[in-house]
């Protein structure tokens, strides 16, 4: 399935969208695409009725929301494929490096991305987002993870280096954290219909220029070795996100611009759909 919210911020509502394009109404199964909802549907597979049970809906010309209401944590993994690790002047990592975003961050994949004030390095990640779909706690292999997972969905963790190094006092946050910082979507794609999730290319531009082109089985750890190595440090929730690390090619690296107002990025990851943001001055 692949689950949507469509509407103005705050006021979304839940669609689903149907492989041949049309989109169908989901308020009469639930209020929202949240974590209760997520849980659910992991529990009842048959929750969503066939598409002839659901009333079609034309989305033309309205917003398109981030695809996970209100995720109570927004949890990042840091440098987790090698070569965007040379290029922030960092070893490859022993085990995950765990950040976290504020959950306010999350936006629609459409929305403006403020650069916030004071701001003069931000950055662009396209960025595989796993949203849990059942509670994970010590689980006791990553051969269990995956089916924790309710989907995936493409992801931009905006940064602001300055920041996030320079300001940190040793942890990354500050530049991760800032509003707007974290456009979701377009659609949450569910697990049974992506696959295998180290499988998927995922590419960036900034104005129409390519960025980033890789693919996740470049990932230092997998989805599943993320997912199981999260459960040992904390209890992974429904509608939670996991933003996996991002691959070569952000500004960082010191062979691009950082983002200006009026800059617009684009995130692409294979089978999950295009998202594209505008910058503007906070």
């Amino acid at each position: 399935m692949r689950l949507m919210r469509i509407g103005p911020a705050g006021r979304e509502r839940p669609v689903l969208a149907a492989p041949d394009g049309r989109h169908f109404d989901l308020s009469p199964v639930t209020d929202d695409i949240d974590g209760a909802f997520l849980a659910a549907l992991g529990e009842q597979p048959g929750l969503v009725p066939p598409l002839a049970d659901l009333t079609e809906t034309d989305i033309t010309g309205q917003r398109v929301g981030a695809p996970v209401a209100r995720p109570s944590a927004v949890l990042c993994i840091g440098q987790n494929y090698a070569a965007h690790a040379a290029e922030s002047g960092a070893e490859p990592p022993e085990r995950p490096i765990l950040f976290y975003k504020s959950p306010n961050t999350v936006v629609g994949p459409y929305d403006d991305v403020l650069i916030p004030r004071g701001g003069e390095k931000t950055d662009w990640e396209v960025e595989l987002a796993v949203v849990i779909g059942r509670r994970a706690s010590y689980l006791d292999s990553p051969d269990e993870a995956l089916a924790h997972v309710a989907g995936y969905a493409v992801s931009n963790d905006v940064s602001e280096r300055a920041f996030q190094l320079e300001e940190s006092g040793g942890q990354w946050s500050k530049g991760k954290s800032c509003a707007t910082f974290n456009p979701l979507g377009p659609v949450l794609v569910t697990s049974d219909e992506v696959g295998d999730p180290q499988g998927l290319r995922l590419r960036s531009w900034v104005n129409g220029d390519p960025r980033q082109d890789s693919v996740t089985a470049d990932m230092i750890f997998s989805v599943a070795e993320i997912v199981h190595h999260l459960s040992q440090y904390l209890v992974l929730e429904p509608g939670d996100v996991i933003n996996t690390g991002t691959p070569q090619g952000v500004a960082l690296s010191g062979r691009f611009p950082y983002l200006g107002p009026d800059d617009v990025m684009e995130m692409d990851i294979a089978g999950l759909g295009r998202q594209r943001s505008v910058c503007r001055p906070a």
